[in-house]
């Protein structure tokens, strides 16, 4: 892991309320308390619940804190993530999260806290952090071809994004090569899960322009023009963090027994034959986009390994594909599956965390956007990128059909025109899986952010 550091910080992690967040935040906080770091990582009851749950072998150098979760009109008392609400119920979320600002003043104010590292969505906390003496961190979840499209702080508190369509085309300020934006029917849903009254480009160009300095998961080895971009942009010092590639987790209990029926299911399975799929936590497709999803998967005739919330899939589906697919309802082992030899692919929506599980694997990507947050970013890049393909989708309002679903699979998957796919795929674990490379990252961070803040106080005193 290399040496620890020669004097030991006290730092606050405090995520936006969603899994695809909080994950990130916490392998963060694993290594920084490895290096020799006090962590306070914050959430509400629900979510700090959920990871003692799931994470019983945290040393006691990272605790876990709960601030109360404010009541909120039209916020289920139980909602306190992402994954507890459809996409029309997020806004009351971020409001919720924003009435959080009292408790996390008032806990950084009497804990000695050195720096606070944080998300997008606390666009108030900069200000509130510098206030107390204490560095603020922004910690971007998303990628720099993300933050790249978004741009400068200026453009995203007043500039260019006033309507959906302003954000359907590639802007002006990057100089290189690019695809990545989103399509009409993409930037039209996330607009479903903003608040009205502060926008997410509001909270990511405060944030931004607010904050000491700004770290992100990624590497100059696959992002080096976005990374230079964002720091001419910023003004301010853009720190790669590597792409916290997670290890494969042995879990015990329940699921350990549908994994032993699956891994025996794909060990009678072709090396690189089987498809997997898995939309994340919060895709939800109408029934009829279901419908067509379904039918792609079948008529591909590939065997495939399907993730599905609450068992959702098509009325006779199961018994049509049976000995071909394997469905398995609710959380999966993702990296476990992933690494076995018998996959050959996958469907996913495109959010990072996914992406970097799949490259770490060498697996070839069947591009299927979900349609919020930078998940359509993230369809674009990797197909630009040439180690995914796709699906086509009409632009304004997502549908496609059965057809294209299928022949998408099988170009990623077996036909001879994906070749180049699956080679530059495979070739990506060289980067992403490279966990000396990563943790590299993470070192030179860590000394970083010792020589920032011991700076500020040296300063201040």
């Amino acid at each position: 892991m290399g040496s620890k550091s020669k004097r030991s910080l006290h730092i606050a992690m405090f995520p936006w309320l969603a899994h695809g967040h909080i994950t990130p935040f916490l392998e963060l906080s694993k290594f920084l308390s490895l290096y020799g770091h006090a962590v306070s990582f914050l959430s509400t009851p629900n979510n700090i619940a959920r990871l003692t749950r799931a994470h019983p072998e945290l040393p006691p150098s990272i605790r876990l804190v709960s601030l109360p979760m404010p009541l909120v009109p039209n916020l289920p008392s139980s909602a306190e993530s992402t994954s507890d609400l459809d996409i029309d119920s997020v806004p009351y979320l971020k409001k919720a999260y924003d009435l959080l600002e009292p408790a996390l003043t008032r806990f950084l104010s009497g804990s000695h806290v050195d720096c606070v590292i944080h998300d997008f969505a606390s666009h108030w906390l900069p200000r509130a952090a510098a206030q107390l003496g204490v560095s603020s961190v922004f910690f971007s979840t998303l990628n720099a071809t993300a933050l790249a499209f978004l741009g400068p702080p200026s453009e995203l508190i007043g500039g260019r994004y006033n309507k959906p369509e302003d954000a359907t085309s590639v802007p002006e300020w990057i100089p290189y090569e690019s695809t990545a934006c989103f399509r009409l029917h993409e930037i039209m849903r996330h607009q479903r899960c903003m608040d009205e009254e502060v926008s997410d480009f509001f909270r990511f160009g405060h944030t931004i322009d607010s904050c000491d300095f700004v770290i992100v998961r990624s590497c100059r080895e696959f992002e080096s023009d976005p990374l230079s971009l964002l720091l001419e942009i910023y003004k301010k010092p853009v720190i790669p963090i590597g792409l916290l590639t997670p290890a494969i987790r042995v879990d015990k209990g329940d699921d350990d027994e549908k994994w032993k029926t699956l891994k025996i299911w794909l060990d009678a399975k072709r090396g690189n034959s089987v498809l997997y799929i898995a939309l994340g936590t919060e895709v939800i497709l109408s029934h009829e986009l279901t419908n067509e999803l379904a039918a792609g998967i079948e008529k591909s005739g590939l065997p495939f390994v399907w993730v599905v919330r609450n068992g959702s899939v098509p009325a006779g589906f199961e018994e049509r594909v049976s000995g071909r697919g394997f469905v398995w309802a609710g959380w999966a082992p993702q990296m476990r599956i992933l690494a076995h030899e018998a996959i050959g692919g996958f469907l996913t929506h495109c959010g990072w965390n996914s992406t970097i599980e799949a490259l770490s694997r060498g697996q070839p990507l069947v591009l299927f956007s979900g349609g919020s947050s930078d998940q359509g970013l993230m369809a674009r890049f990797p197909q630009e990128k040439r180690v995914g393909f796709e699906v086509p989708r009409d632009e304004v309002d997502g549908s496609f059909t059965g057809d294209v679903v299928a022949e998408s699979i099988r170009r990623v998957v077996v036909e001879p025109e994906g070749e180049p796919i699956r080679a530059n795929a495979w070739a990506m674990k060289e980067v992403f899986g490279d966990m000396e490379l990563q943790n590299k990252y993470l070192e030179e961070f860590a000394g970083i952010l010792e020589k920032g803040v011991t700076k500020e106080l040296k300063m201040a005193n």
